[in-house]
């Protein structure tokens, strides 16, 4: 009992990182969203090959954040980078109808690593400013979230260009530190 209050203890005071994996479909947003967390401006942004990697602090919390390049041909390699990862943060181009079968696909193959089985899920619905976007409700019914019972998850809508809603995904994610 003792050892374990000292862990908690420990873990709080130790700037431990937290690893992050960023995921979605190509043109998600995904490293949009991570230059946000970042330097809170917009960077022009070519196609992920491969992953950009960066240290985000979150009131004394850290986060170590691995974008990793959508496009198809690469999501094969998304496993490489699951192992310790404590988050999910999965990005949804919410204007992109025809290929959220094919998120929703990506998201309950992950779900089913073994390496990812502790991990928290944070969906951000992002491009919320575009005419005829689908809204957050609506991606989370087509997702089906409601049945996700063995991971923590939570949905956020969003625009990455204006930083909007970033901050309530991350405040969701500092909340659940510790909570395991």
């Amino acid at each position: 009992m003792m050892g374990l209050l000292f862990a908690k203890l420990w873990s709080l005071f130790c700037n431990q990182e937290h690893k992050v994996i960023i995921v979605g479909l190509d043109n998600a947003g995904k490293t949009t969203i991570l230059y946000q967390f970042l330097m809170n401006e917009v960077v022009h942004t070519s196609p992920t090959i491969g992953s950009n990697v960066e240290e985000i602090v979150v009131k004394n919390t850290h986060f170590l954040m691995w974008d990793i390049g959508g496009q198809e041909s690469l999501r094969s390699s998304w496993n490489t980078y699951y192992s310790n990862t404590e988050f999910i943060i999965l990005v949804v181009d919410s204007i992109d109808r025809e290929r959220l079968a094919i998120t929703k696909e990506e998201l309950y193959r992950m779900l089913a690593h073994e390496d990812l089985r502790k991990a928290a899920v944070l969906i951000f619905a992002n491009k919320q400013d575009m005419k005829g976007c689908m809204t957050a409700a609506e991606i989370s019914k087509y997702l089906t979230l409601s049945s996700i019972k063995d991971h923590p998850w939570h949905i956020q809508s969003c625009c990455a260009l204006t930083g909007e809603g970033l901050c309530q995904g991350l405040e969701w994610m500092t909340s659940r530190i510790g909570v395991r």
